[in-house]
This record gives C-alpha cells, sequence and structure tokens, in this order.
C-alpha cells in the first residue's frame, strides 16, 4: 500500500508520519487489514465519483471507535471535499 498516495502528497513528513502512526494504532485495534480498508477506500471513491468530482489529495478515511450502547464499537470516517456535482 502507498501511503503517500493515501494520505495524498503534500504532507509533511511530520504529518505523513502521524498519519502512518495513527493508522497502525487504528488497524491494531481492529480486525481489518491495510489493504482491505484500502479496497474499502477505493470503492468507496469510484462510487462517489460516479455523482460528484471529488478532491482526491485531500480525501481521508479512517477506521476508529465509537462508543455505543452495545460497547466500543468500530467505525469508518470519510472526509471526502466535494468540487461539484456531475451533470446527468
Amino acid at each position: 500500500m502507498n501511503l503517500m498516495k493515501f494520505f495524498g502528497g503534500n504532507k509533511s513528513s511530520k504529518d505523513v508520519a502521524k498519519d502512518r502512526l495513527r493508522l497502525i494504532l487504528i488497524n491494531d485495534r481492529s480486525s481489518l487489514s491495510p489493504e482491505v480498508l484500502e479496497s474499502i477506500r477505493r470503492e468507496i471513491l469510484e462510487v462517489i465519483s460516479k455523482y460528484v468530482e471529488i478532491d482526491n489529495s485531500e480525501v481521508e478515511i479512517a477506521l476508529t471507535r465509537t462508543d455505543d450502547e452495545e460497547g466500543n464499537l468500530p467505525a469508518l470516517v470519510a472526509n471526502i471535499p466535494i468540487r461539484k456535482a456531475k451533470e446527468r
């Protein structure tokens, strides 16, 4: 998995290292491998791209945990900047 591509190419080395550590910690706490997370990311962007033009360099998709009545559950959080809607 290319982490620079995954997190965007214009970040400082400090930000890249921070994102890598965050990804490692989250993946250690979940049952999803980095490959599965990357596959989910690609598929989400593919579907959304059918309807809107997105800024791929600013996309952030992460696996985190949420507090829920049923316990500490995993959650997929996506921040996907939309440039404009596509004409249909």
